[in-house]
């Protein structure tokens, strides 16, 4: 019988890329190293300094007496 050849695809050599720098990283720190430290803010949350930056940005200058 013949053997089927194996064909890898570019979606396969990408993942195993992926995972081969992954594994350097954590061989390198010793460690998972996380690229992202900021924590998502929500809108919902009340937050003076992001209100006030809106009333300033939409603030167009002129001024009514």
């Amino acid at each position: 019988m013949k053997q089927k050849k194996l064909k890898i695809t570019l979606e396969d050599f990408i993942l195993a890329n992926r995972r081969a720098a992954r594994m350097e990283e954590i061989e390198r720190h010793g460690h998972p190293v996380q690229s992202r430290r900021m924590v998502h803010k929500s809108k919902k949350t009340y937050d003076r300094n992001r209100l006030k930056r809106a009333v300033i940005k939409s603030d167009d200058g002129s001024l009514f007496l």
